[in-house]
């Protein structure tokens, strides 16, 4: 197989070779095998080699992100190098300012050499930043990774420089230069501190116009460092009023003296002196409620959320609120606030669903119980039923791929459901409406379901009774709490049970006389199989044993055996149907249709056959299987059959003695 390496390797010129030097096809059918095998083996082989490769290509760029890794550290060090080494040059020129001015001015001047060093570092090393720093305060630069808010996977390396009233965000190029990204206002802005998780630690979210976005520090202490200096932007316009607001004050108090005429007027300058200023009497926590909620909610501390949200509330409704001159302004944005956290809530309890409605409850109970306490009872109410009916569907649809007993199933947690729901809207009565109304929408699909899986069209009464009987003794747990749907229940399934009846009721007259009967003793043929049929019929509530003659004969057509054991097995689906009083009158006239039809079957006019035998087939149908029809139809259902015991009542008249039996006359002519 080496002509296939050449590089020169020419199809035709092998092909005519190959036939030249085989002898027959059953050469060229072994060439051929050789061929494929080659081919095959080549295949093998190159996938091994492209495997090998794309390993060594991962490999290669898992090292690769080693290195740039080692590199974005190498350069956080170099910087931080040159950061120390700027200090020391400012650190020498403010201790020699320190020596020939005052230490109020050297303070100044120190921090406006900061200002001016970090301020010719940004132009110098930020590309495509054109802003005017003059007069900004310098606070903090450094390092960071914004990372992907889904799945904290790292996006890009940046840079943060950090002023009084300016955050420049810069992206971090290979060639370690810096390029101008974005600007944000500290005041404009929020940061969250994000827990340490298994794989991101040192990470913070910085809430932006733009956005939420995801950044992580390379040291749990500069992570610290940069939330310390944010909040410090932010507050810095505070932290310089009070300092340059009481200079003012003298002059206009030596104006105002100057002028005063009166004793009324002296007075009036002191009285901004003594007491404290409508804007100062503003509670700290109060001007920051609204920030500190948010904070809250993107922590999921809804709680603590919803108890700012109270406390402030509590507090606006006092006379308190005369003494706050920002109360509007602050009791709206808490307002805005408060709708947010609902609509987090609400979305907290939509998404709590689960095929499992344990899971389910238990998951919805905290944010349901949040919004009861915060009045929404009619929303919560109506999230917490949806996330109940997606989760009671998928149980059933489950149930059925499992052939499980989905009455059980459904009932058992439409109870659980109907508890939770009453348990956390105790003190909402006008709420179990919805639950009253919740409950009929899943019983009506739970009936349509029932009607389209088993309820179908040529299904057997005893199969039709089995299934109503599994769904009426889970549905009246609901009546233990106050809920009884039995009633509609059967409502619902009225029109298809009727169906299924009248379908039963022309199957089982059809069928009856198809047999041939031949108007004999029924011969069992051996002594256990007569044993085994009137132990069954024992069990059915009758007994034949005087019927037996012999040891394997009945005294019984074959039919009418059948048709004892038929009868009173159908009597008994017929009784656990009719504890719905709705049934009882088509299940009373198939009973009797089916009766009257096997008893007036006769034997052909051509058959000889003793009729006495044909009447007490007759007769014992009448006096020993009617009455114990009925008495089981009573005991099952809780209700008389009426048409039943009107037809025993009928036969048992119309029977007359047996007739005598035919006798041959002999006649002769001897005498």
């Amino acid at each position: 197989m080496k002509e296939f390496d050449d590089f020169n390797f020419s199809v035709e010129k092998y092909t005519k070779d190959l036939t030249r030097e085989c002898v027959g096809g059953s050469d060229l059918q072994q060439r051929k095998k050789e061929i494929e095998a080659y081919n095959e083996t080549t295949a093998a082989t190159l996938k091994q080699t492209c495997k090998k490769n794309y390993m060594e290509f991962i490999q290669t760029a898992k090292e690769i992100s080693h290195l740039e890794s080692e590199m974005y550290q190498l350069s956080h060090i170099l910087i931080e190098q040159r950061n120390i080494l700027a200090t020391m040059t400012d650190g020498k020129t403010s201790s020699r300012l320190k020596a020939e001015s005052l230490e109020v001015e050297s303070s100044t001047v120190a921090e406006d050499v900061e200002n001016s060093h970090a301020t010719r570092a940004v132009k110098e090393m930020v590309q495509g930043f054109n802003g005017n720093l003059e007069g900004k305060t310098f606070l903090n630069e450094g390092a960071l990774i914004e990372l992907d808010a889904n799945d904290y996977r790292p996006i890009q390396r940046v840079f943060f420089f950090l002023f009084n009233d300016v955050l420049i965000v810069c992206k971090v190029k290979h060639d370690k230069r810096l390029d101008f990204l974005t600007e944000y206002d500290p005041k404009k802005i929020a940061v969250i501190n994000i827990k340490d998780l298994d794989g991101v630690k040192n990470a913070i979210n910085i809430i932006t116009p733009d956005g939420s976005k995801i950044y992580q520090s390379i040291t749990a202490a500069g992570k610290t460092e940069w939330i310390e200096k944010l909040e410090e932007a932010f507050r810095f316009d505070q932290q310089k009023k009070p300092k340059k607001g009481q200079a003012p004050q003298p002059p206009t108090r030596v104006k105002q003296q100057s002028k005063a005429s009166t004793p009324e007027k002296e007075t009036t300058p002191q009285s901004p002196g003594e007491p404290k200023s409508l804007e100062d009497q503003t509670p700290e926590w109060l001007s920051t409620a609204s920030e500190e909620i948010q904070t809250l909610v993107a922590q999921r501390h809804f709680e603590d959320a919803q108890e700012l949200i109270k406390r402030t509330q509590d507090f606006m409704r006092n006379e308190n609120r005369k003494k706050i001159p920002l109360a509007d302004v602050i009791e709206n944005k808490v307002k805005q606030q408060e709708l947010k956290l609902i609509n987090v809530l609400l979305k907290e309890l939509s998404n709590s669903h689960n095929r499992n409605l344990q899971i389910a409850l238990r998951a919805a109970k905290r944010p349901l119980k949040i919004l009861v306490e915060m009045g929404r009872y009619r929303q919560a109410s109506a999230t917490l039923l949806k996330v109940c009916a997606v989760s009671l569907r998928v149980a059933q649809r489950e149930a059925r791929r499992n052939n499980a007993d989905i009455s059980e199933l459904f009932f058992c947690d439409l109870t659980q459901v109907a508890c939770d729901f009453l348990t956390a809207f105790e003190q909402q009565p006008a709420c179990v409406s919805a639950l009253v109304v919740w409950c009929n929408a899943e019983l009506q699909y739970f009936a349509s379901q029932l009607i389209k899986h088993y309820l179908t069209k040529g299904t057997s009464l005893e199969t039709v009774a089995k299934c109503v009987e599994r769904v009426r003794k889970p549905s009246t747990k609901l009546t233990e709490i106050g809920l009884d749907i039995s009633y509609h229940l059967e409502g619902l399934l009225r029109t298809t049970l009727e169906s299924l009846i009248e379908e039963s009721k022309e199957r089982l007259l059809d069928s009856v006389g198809r047999t041939e009967e031949s108007w004999q003793p029924y011969n069992l043929q051996t002594k256990s199989n007569l044993k085994r049929l009137l132990l069954e019929l024992d069990v059915l509530g009758i007994d034949v044993r005087a019927q037996a003659t012999g040891d394997t004969w009945m005294n019984l057509t074959q039919s009418t055996v059948v048709f004892i054991r038929h009868f009173l097995q159908l009597t008994e689906h017929c009784g656990c149907l009719a504890k719905c009083e709705t049934l009882l009158q088509s299940l009373e006239l198939l009973l009797k249709e089916l009766f009257v039809a096997q008893h007036s079957l006769k034997p052909p006019s051509d058959m000889a056959v003793d009729p006495n035998f044909v009447m007490k087939n007759k007769i014992f149908l009448v006096d020993n299987l009617l009455p114990i029809a009925i008495e089981k139809f009573r005991q099952i259902s809780g209700r008389q059959c009426e048409g039943l015991r009107e037809l025993h009542t009928k036969m048992s008249r119309q029977q007359g003695a047996p007739l005598p039996r035919q006798r041959s006359v002999y006649t002769t002519d001897v005498f």
